[in-house]
């Protein structure tokens, strides 16, 4: 982007899922996932909203929530700033949303985006409408759930034929909830056709394919954002 150019608009997607499925066990975002790309645009100057699936109080995984100061430093910022903590609290629901505005749609992770991001039309529409329009489509570590009903300006899954990668099979079976989720998400984006490539677990990885950028796991989520707003 150049100075002459006008302010660069991200929109972040969130899950509204707070339990997996119908137990109890709690869920929701990541938080970290949020809290890092969401500064990482700030800090270079675009302007982001916060959207989920419903709308409202987004739910934060209660895994990736502690005392303040045993946080990562994003997180604990995040917390501090009276801003994203109201945007947060007030995302806009996704049926509400127009594509048009937003250079980028950037999909965070958490084990909830396994249930409601998927299912949401919605989403899949905004996100199809999105590419089909030239704007970069960006997922971290679970957030990819949310491509799998997307589609391309032929038809086509949106990640088939495209190098992508989220959470692995291997790390799904490693943090013990292979068989709680839904589906496993790098089976998953294999079967749509998509070209998944993967590091070794909990390391940090992303891939870029023109203006689709999807990260590996929690520990690359500054990655995926600084090679987000690369492809911007």
């Amino acid at each position: 982007m150049t100075e002459d150019t006008k302010k660069t608009n991200i929109l972040m997607v969130l899950t509204s899922a707070s339990t997996m499925g119908d137990s109890d066990k709690a869920t929701g975002l990541w938080f970290e996932e949020l809290a890092t790309p969401y500064f990482a645009f700030i800090d270079a100057g675009a302007s982001v909203t916060l959207a989920s699936i419903k709308g409202g109080p987004a739910p934060i995984d209660p895994r990736s929530r502690r005392a303040k100061g045993e946080n990562e430093a994003s997180v604990d910022r995040f917390l501090g700033d009276e801003a994203a903590i109201k945007a947060l609290n007030d995302t806009v629901a996704v049926s509400s949303i127009d594509a048009t505005p937003y250079d980028a749609v950037f999909l965070p992770g958490g084990h909830g985006t396994m249930w409601d991001l998927p299912e949401s039309m919605e989403l899949a529409a905004l996100l199809g409408k999105a590419w089909a329009n030239g704007k970069v489509v960006a997922a971290v570590c679970h957030g990819p759930a949310g491509l799998v009903n997307a589609r391309d300006e032929t038809g086509a899954p949106l990640v088939s034929g495209r190098r992508v990668t989220g959470f692995s099979d291997s790390e799904e079976r490693a943090a013990g909830l292979d068989t709680a989720v839904p589906f496993l998400l790098e089976t998953r984006l294999r079967e749509l056709g998509g070209r998944y490539e993967n590091a070794a677990d909990f390391q940090p990885f992303a891939v870029v394919d023109g203006r689709l950028v999807t990260g590996q796991n929690p520990a690359s989520s500054a990655l995926t954002a600084r090679l987000t707003l690369e492809a911007l």
